[in-house]
């Protein structure tokens, strides 16, 4: 359901240290203020884009922090919608903004309510996938207590 961890001293290795690592810091914060950790795909992003395209990748932070934060809905309403939009799509990054919308105070019958949805549009696949992502939450929370 997730992505192995890269290994950063080969990625430094072959590209080169990120070019501003205190700007890495700050981006790799914000995913562990959202989600409570760094997504392993996310890492690599930063980790090498950080490298070759350090331009690149603090712009693809200022538009996703942009996109993700609108003033017009509180956080718990818009993880709740990118996670219907991913679900529909039977995305991986599903689990990772389930997970941010239970951190913003979404309840299972709200997560629940959106899989629901998804169905309407993907059908039993995404009934099927929510109720995985749904469960592999509950289990990384109960790990975490």
């Amino acid at each position: 359901m997730s992505a192995s961890r890269i290994d950063a001293s080969v990625v430094v290795q072959a590209m080169g240290a990120p070019r501003d690592p205190a700007a890495l810091e700050r981006q790799a914060d914000s995913y562990r203020e959202l989600l409570g950790y760094l997504p392993p795909r996310v890492e690599a992003r930063l980790q090498v884009t950080g490298a070759l395209d350090p331009v690149l990748v603090d712009m693809q932070e200022q538009i996703r922090a942009h996109a993700m934060n609108p003033p017009c809905f509180d956080g718990k309403t818009a993880q709740l919608m990118i996670f219907g939009m991913l679900m529909a799509e039977l995305s991986d990054a599903a689990v990772i903004h389930g997970i941010a919308a239970r951190r913003a105070g979404a309840s299972w019958e709200e997560l629940q309510a959106v899989v629901s949805m998804a169905y309407l549009f993907r059908g039993v696949s995404a009934a099927n996938r929510g109720a995985d992502v749904l469960a592999r939450i509950a289990e990384r929370e109960a790990q975490a207590r």
